[in-house]
């Protein structure tokens, strides 16, 4: 007989590794583009790949209506997630696209303004909060504040 040791932290890395997410979904789900993947391609390279995965998600929904495999039924979920992963790839580039055709403009959209809160955004800019009225400047300037030194 023989005796294997091994370390608690060895095992604990080894039980992590295998319920990782990544391991856990990715061997049942056939062949999905990552997104890193998608992030490097065009927009007509990734809005053609939209239109495969629709069709292919149309397929897979008429098999399921007449009954199909099994394995047809579970990939549905695999073809949904990867349109929204192309969708949201799409989404996220023409953003930053407006962000940069809109970086040194004098207005943003709307939608590319920082959100913050409501009052937050309602509130004065620094610059407003500084201003001050031509009485109170004209009060400053015949009145200053007085300086004084004690001689000792």
């Amino acid at each position: 007989m023989q005796i294997r040791v091994f370390w608690e932290a060895d095992i604990k890395a080894f039980i992590a590794a295998l319920l990782t997410p990544s391991s856990l979904h990715r061997e049942n789900r056939g062949r999905q583009p990552w997104v890193h993947e998608l992030r490097n391609k065009s927009k007509t390279e990734l809005l053609s790949q939209l239109k495969d995965l629709k069709a292919e998600l149309s397929l897979l929904r008429v098999a399921k209506v007449t009954g199909g495999a099994p394995n047809k039924l579970s990939k549905i979920k695999v073809v949904r997630l990867s349109i929204a992963q192309v969708l949201t790839v799409i989404s996220q580039k023409q953003k930053a696209a407006l962000r940069e055709a809109y970086k040194n403009k004098k207005f943003l959209p709307l939608d590319l303004r920082p959100k913050k809160t409501r009052a937050i955004r309602r509130r004065l800019t620094k610059h407003q909060q500084s201003l001050k009225t031509e009485r109170e400047k004209k009060k400053e300037m015949y009145f200053p504040m007085r300086k004084y030194a004690i001689k000792v």
